[in-house]
């Protein structure tokens, strides 16, 4: 008996999709702003509404959608362009892996439902609360990537529509949100950190852009970052306590 009423507590505590919900808001202005630049681009890529909305749905990667309107405008081959974008999104698989531990119980196909719509704010907001020891399930996230996906597409959809208004989104500081964001959920995860595991986190960001230096000289940016990724997450896994 005591066992089910654990159990049963257990499942009325679990985050629940709304909860997933609510704690993407605060990620949602990144998400609009970015989404919005992404779409006035894409117009002046010569790109139509309809095509844009689809870009944003089927590859859903802001890096990858700018890198891919730059290669349309000039005209590169549609080769080069899956190539680069396979590239420039390889760290999808780095996040995905990471969270992958937390829903190890769940089938594959729900699996592969949660990590097709993993991105780095809905990661960074994940592994927030995974640091700080709380639960997760495939509920809350859900919740979580259905959220920014939808406003995604629709950031997207209405850049579009406006892009014949907005000769320029960088004038607005549209280019810094996603950063500004990124700079929040730091902020919040090393805040809630112990003094020696905040120790060890800052010295794997020195790593991180000692790595980053070296590696540009010798690769291309995008591979650095991802060469530089692999080998500090290895690098923090193990000198790990």
């Amino acid at each position: 008996m005591n066992i089910g009423r654990e159990t049963r507590m257990k499942e009325a505590n679990a985050p629940s999709f709304g909860q997933g919900v609510k704690d993407c808001i605060p990620t949602l202005l990144g998400y609009i702003s970015i989404g919005l630049a992404a779409g006035v681009i894409g117009v002046s890529s010569h790109l139509s509404i309809l095509e844009i909305t689809l870009l944003s749905a089927l590859v859903y990667a802001g890096s990858a959608q700018f890198i891919i309107c730059a290669l349309l405008a000039a005209n590169s081959p549609y080769s080069a362009i899956i190539v680069t974008t396979f590239i420039v999104n390889l760290r999808n698989f780095l996040l995905s892996a990471t969270l992958a531990p937390s829903f190890t119980k769940y089938s594959l196909l729900k699996n592969i439902g949660i990590g097709a719509l993993v991105t780095d704010e809905s990661f960074g907001v994940a592994i927030n609360k995974i640091t700080k020891g709380e639960q997760i399930n495939d509920r809350w996230m859900n919740g979580l990537n259905l959220t920014a996906y939808i406003i995604w597409i629709l950031s997207c959809m209405l850049g579009a529509i406006l892009g014949k208004w907005i000769t320029n989104p960088m004038v607005f500081g549209l280019d810094f949100a996603l950063t500004a964001m990124f700079v929040a959920l730091l902020v919040l995860q090393l805040q809630s950190m112990e003094p020696s595991k905040l120790k060890h986190s800052l010295s794997l960001v020195v790593y991180m852009i000692i790595a980053m230096l070296v590696l540009s000289f010798l690769v291309p940016s995008h591979v650095a970052v991802i060469l530089a990724t692999v080998i500090v997450a290895t690098i923090g896994v193990v000198t790990d306590k």
